[in-house]
């Protein structure tokens, strides 16, 4: 099993900065709290989400805890399904964002009812310079190639995007999220793989192909409070700060689309 990514800040509130929380939330959201510095919302926050959200949630967590003094927020990146397993095993979070709803629908018992906030689609990734020559999805039949399991969302969108593409594909490795799948495609270990698109933002260790179907296969991202929450009040708005106007923002900066 990968590695856990487990990430912690505080960061200091500056005012310029504490204007950006909770605004106007997109459709389907609820209308997020207008204070942006109430006083319950302080302490730990410990947010359990898909790996392919690391660098979005990493930023929206510096711009919570500025809107936010007194809060920490605490983050643990993995395959969806890995941290299902860990909740379901008592691990201590506030907050389970996850990559599909599928994943979300298995933690149903252990959350409050989750509202989606993102969206991604699957691209092929390849070394740079294309070793390989990788140009479309069929290619991948013919070369080294890796996947996610197909019990993590990443895994499952990409035995659907390959079944609408009629490739079948002997992976040479299946990964338990999407960021070990990239890592063995940019060392090399790999001719290409299937990733999200918002992994390769701003990335030149790898080139991206569009496959055709691309845009038929959709990941809707859920976001829930954890029932058992040690934090339900912070969790409560890191959710809202999510669903906000400025979390918005900051998710289509690293790519992620409407939900």
């Amino acid at each position: 099993m990968d590695r856990i990514l487990r990430r912690t800040f505080v960061t200091v509130a500056a005012v310029t900065l504490a204007a950006l929380a909770l605004g106007g939330c997109v459709s389907p959201a609820p209308s997020a709290p207008g204070s942006t510095a109430d006083s319950d919302t302080g302490g730990e926050i410990v947010v359990y989400a898909a790996a392919s959200l690391a660098d979005a949630f990493d930023e929206i967590g510096e711009a919570f805890t500025a809107a936010h003094p007194g809060a920490a927020f605490t983050s643990v990146y993995d395959g969806s399904s890995t941290l299902v397993a860990q909740l379901a095993e008592g691990a201590p979070a506030d907050v389970f964002a996850a990559a599909d709803e599928a994943s979300m629908q298995k933690a149903a018992a252990l959350t409050d009812e989750s509202t989606l906030f993102a969206s991604n689609t699957l691209v092929i990734a390849v070394p740079a310079g294309n070793p390989a020559d990788v140009r479309t999805i069929a290619d991948l039949a013919e070369v080294t190639t890796i996947l996610c399991a197909p019990e993590v969302p990443c895994g499952a969108a990409s035995a659907t995007l390959l079944d609408l593409e009629g490739v079948r594909v002997d992976p040479a490795s299946l990964e338990q999220n999407v960021t070990a799948v990239l890592t063995k495609v940019a060392t090399g270990e790999a001719d290409a793989g299937l990733v999200y698109a918002t992994d390769v933002i701003d990335r030149d260790d790898v080139e991206v192909i569009v496959p055709a179907a691309a845009a038929q296969v959709v990941n809707h991202y859920p976001i829930a409070t954890l029932d058992d929450a040690r934090n339900p009040d912070a969790a409560a708005a890191f959710v809202a700060f999510v669903l906000s106007d400025a979390g918005q923002a900051i998710l289509a900066d690293h790519g992620f689309g409407a939900p």
